[in-house]
């Protein structure tokens, strides 16, 4: 593996300055990309080069494995050229590596397939969309969770039985308290800024389904599912959104004792039921007066897998009411929500609602890695203690043949705190998206999607599904020209 030698770089940039006629476009572009990483890797009496034919060059954008065919005939770039230029093989620069391999067959014509590699992919795939007749898959295939388990009772042979580590033990993990207050306040401090930005960013939710859309107008594409969603072509009726509709209230049974009996069915409607993030942080450590909890002084004795009995706790002094160890956030009515009055301020706000959007969901995986979350595997159901509830409230596809029951698996981050992920807008003040080009345009959290609209700035993990490297055509004949 070598890197471009001067007589390389003098050739392509030769070639490019010429305007490289008959060349395909993307075997264009892959020479502009090269160069231009080539000048700014190495310094050299090539400058930056903003501009190459004509063409605006920025930075290298991130592109994965692609297959150009062309014909070897056509071609003004003769092959003896590339054995000379030393494309035969293989070419690197930095982190991206161009393979050229020359495929012969029988026919005229020739394969040449270019693979970029880059550390950070250009664009990634959109989440995909499971149908309610399908169940939600493992977050851990069965076969390996059983494997891991034949592992640890192969190694726990002949050694003693290691005491339980809270929060299994029936204590709280202390490490994880202040990671509660926080959570809990960045969700308060989420739904008070979501209020305010709604003054400023348009919302629309469809009428008949709950597809959202964050833009000033709706987006034309036939994807509503909703009921009459045939006689309507697919099209969505768009109305006002909600905070509510950009932040979904998943709401999950309250519990008094995490590790208590589980939830009977005739018991289904005396327990109240509150946002499910919140009770994982009452769970890990929050005190609410409004949702009282058992809290734990000592470890529980096990008795037997399932059975077990409180220690005695009477040895103890009486606990002393202790102060909050972080203030507790309210949330603001909706008649006393008052929106950014300058463009400034919308910035300022947006990214302080980005940095709780990141706080809230990094927060609540930590939780979810030691506190027990359940999520049903046929309905959005999510119940927050080591084994779900046993109420017969699952009106999933085929329920009829589990009596209502819910199917309870682990549960991941998407399932306690949904992203709603939208369409993301190119420009706001531009022309509005187009039916025809929509495998062009990319997607995002809806919470995300406003805070960028409102003029924050978007975080790295989210550019791949964004797709702001792909280059989006102006018309519907020029996207039937793109390779």
């Amino acid at each position: 593996m070598r890197l471009l030698s001067a007589l390389q770089v003098e050739f392509i940039y030769s070639l490019l300055q010429r305007g490289a006629p008959g060349l395909p476009s993307t075997l264009f572009i892959a020479l502009q990309n090269l160069l231009l990483m080539k000048c700014s890797s190495h310094s050299s009496s090539y400058g930056t080069m903003p501009y190459l034919c004509g063409r605006a060059i920025a930075s290298p954008p991130k592109m994965l494995p692609f297959r150009v065919p062309f014909n070897a005939k056509s071609d003004p770039l003769k092959l003896d050229l590339y054995p000379r230029l030393g494309l035969l093989h293989s070419l690197q620069c930095g982190n991206t590596k161009i393979e050229v391999p020359l495929q012969s067959s029988r026919k005229k014509q020739r394969s040449y397939a270019f693979v970029i590699r880059g550390d950070h992919p250009q664009n990634a795939d959109l989440p995909r969309y499971y149908s309610k007749k399908e169940k939600k898959p493992f977050p851990v295939p069965i076969v390996e969770l059983r494997r891991a388990a034949r592992e640890r009772i192969k190694n726990s042979k002949g050694k003693p039985r290691r005491p339980i580590p809270p929060p299994k033990n029936g204590l709280l993990v202390k490490s994880l308290i202040p990671v509660a207050y926080d959570v809990f306040n960045a969700r308060i401090k989420l739904i008070n800024n979501l209020k305010k930005l709604l003054k400023v960013v348009h919302v629309h939710a469809c009428s008949w389904c709950n597809e959202i859309h964050v833009g000033p107008t709706g987006h034309p594409f036939r994807s509503c599912r909703g009921p009459n969603s045939s006689i309507r072509k697919g099209l969505h009726d768009w109305t006002t959104a909600t905070v509510e509709d950009i932040f979904l209230p998943i709401e999950a049974y309250h519990l008094y004792d995490r590790l208590g009996k589980r939830i009977p069915h005739e018991e289904r409607f005396a327990i109240p039921r509150i946002p499910a993030l919140v009770e994982l942080c009452i769970q890990a450590g929050v005190d609410i007066p409004e949702f009282p909890t058992k809290r734990r002084r000592k470890p529980i004795i096990r008795i037997g897998k399932s059975e077990f009995v409180d220690a005695d706790e009477s040895e103890l002094p009486e606990p002393v009411p202790e102060a909050p160890e972080k203030l507790i956030l309210t949330e603001i009515p909706d008649s006393e929500i008052i929106g950014p009055s300058s463009e400034d301020e919308t910035i300022l706000l947006a990214e302080e609602t980005l940095r709780a959007w990141e706080q809230m969901r990094r927060g609540a995986n930590k939780l979810m890695k030691l506190y027990y979350v359940r999520v049903c595997g046929y309905c959005p159901e999510v119940h927050v203690g080591p084994s779900g509830h046993k109420a017969q409230n699952c009106g999933a596809h085929k329920h009829q043949q589990r009596n209502g029951q819910h199917g309870w698996q682990a549960a991941v981050l998407d399932d306690l705190i949904p992203p709603r992920y939208v369409w993301h807008v190119p420009d706001v003040n531009g022309p509005p998206l187009l039916r025809e080009l929509r495998s062009f345009y990319g997607q995002a959290p809806a919470v995300v999607e406003m805070c960028m609209q409102a003029g924050a700035a978007v975080p790295d993990e989210y550019k791949a599904t964004m797709r702001l490297d792909v280059g989006i055509p102006n018309s519907l004949k020029e996207a039937e020209m793109v390779v």
